[in-house]
Formats: structure tokens, C-alpha cells, sequence
């Protein structure tokens, strides 16, 4: 069953206008995407124009206008493609270590270490993302739906470990400590923040102390 959700699944349907369907037409369209994405990520917003993406796409400015009626539309694309690739990605780590940690504090341990190295990686362009959806609707409702699936995963991940979970409402302590780590994760990483907020040298010791107070938290049985 797909991870996707369904306003994810709606913007990338329909950002396109005319779909390719052959292997020289498929090969431009993804070029379009890859510039598109480059751009972004070089200027840290959409502050870019279609000779932009001709230019660095290798592909005309007509072959573009021939799958996206605007520029709105191809960053829609890009958009769509890359919470897709996000959420994929994390679900494929968190898999990764629920099948490597054997008890709640090696998890804890690993999550935090491997969650911030991903949204590390990530932060570049989820910025761009969160900035587009501050006032582009078509984008707002997939960003949206694309956290709470993320929050959902690592939510039930941390569940996994239910039984080494104190007190009665394991379940909102589970979700508590996610948004604590995600909270303390976003200004590190600069998400709805700036780049600079966050201190390398800082995170490297907060980050081994998150998860011992995490665990510490979850084991707690008042």
C-alpha cells in the first residue's frame, strides 16, 4: 500500500499538463525537474525563471511550456516529487533501525543520530518547500499532510517499544517526546527558522543527551 497521501498524490497528478510517454520525452521532463530542483536548492527560494531552467536543463523553453502551463506548475512538480522522495526515505530509515535497535534506549539512540543526519540532508529544500506553502495553498495541504505522516511513523516507531513505556498514556507520552526531538531537530536545522540558528558544536553534545532524556522521560512511570 502506498505511503503517499492523497493531496501529495493530487499535486503531482496534476501539475503536469501533458505527461510524457516515450523515452527521449520522459528524458527531458525529468531534466526540466532535476534544473528545476537545482534551482532551488542554489537560490534557497523560486526566485528563478523558465530561461533559468532552459538554461541549466538543457531543454528548450517550447518543450517546457509543452508539460507545464506555468512555472507555478513545474515547481508544483518538483514539489510533489520531492515530499514523495522525503517521506519514502524516512520510512525506508526508521525501518532501518527498528529492525537494528533491540530495546527502546539503543532505538532512541539510533533515531535521533540517523533523524537528524536525514533531515540534515533534507533541510535545504524542505526550506524552499515551507516557504512556497507559507502562501501557495496547492502546496500548504501536501506539506501538511506530509508532517502528519511523518509524526504518524515515528509516533508508531517509538510504540514499538510500548511495553518498556511507563505510566498509563504511553501514547501521548510516544507523541510528546516526538515533538520535543522534532522541535529541538527544527532549530537546529534551520526549518521555519533560519540556516544560522542552529551550533554544530552544540548538537553534537545535545543530540547524545536528547535521547538519554527521551528515554528517561518514556520510562517514567508517574
Amino acid at each position: 500500500m502506498s505511503i503517499i497521501g492523497p493531496e501529495t498524490a493530487a499535486l503531482a497528478e496534476g501539475a503536469p499538463s501533458r505527461k510524457p510517454r516515450q523515452g527521449r520525452s520522459l528524458a527531458s521532463f525529468e531534466r526540466m525537474l532535476d534544473a528545476t530542483k537545482a534551482l532551488m536548492l542554489e537560490r534557497g527560494s523560486d526566485d528563478f525563471t523558465l530561461q533559468d531552467v532552459s538554461d541549466r536543463g538543457n531543454v528548450s523553453i517550447g518543450s517546457i511550456y509543452l508539460r507545464f502551463e506555468s512555472k507555478d506548475r513545474l515547481i508544483h512538480a518538483v514539489i510533489a516529487q520531492e515530499l514523495t522522495t522525503v517521506i519514502e526515505s524516512e520510512k525506508a530509515m526508521l525501518d532501518l533501525v527498528l529492525a537494528q535497535a533491540s530495546d527502546l534506549s539503543e532505538f532512541l539512540t539510533m533515531y535521533i543520530d540517523r533523524y537528524s543526519a536525514f533531515l540534515a540532508d533534507n533541510a535545504p529544500l524542505l526550506r524552499t518547500i515551507m516557504q512556497r506553502a507559507s502562501f501557495d495553498p496547492a502546496v500548504s495541504g501536501p506539506g501538511r499532510e506530509t508532517a502528519r505522516k511523518s509524526a504518524a511513523m515515528s509516533i508508531d516507531a517509538i510504540m514499538s517499544f510500548e511495553k518498556e513505556i511507563g505510566g498509563a498514556d504511553k501514547a501521548i507520552k510516544a507523541e510528546a517526546i516526538f515533538q520535543i526531538i522534532f522541535a529541538t531537530m527544527v532549530r537546529q536545522f534551520g526549518l521555519g527558522a533560519t540556516a544560522e540558528s542552529g551550533d554544530v558544536d552544540v548538537w553534537r553534545v545535545t543530540k547524545g543527551e536528547l535521547a538519554r532524556m527521551a528515554l528517561a522521560y518514556l520510562k517514567f512511570k508517574g
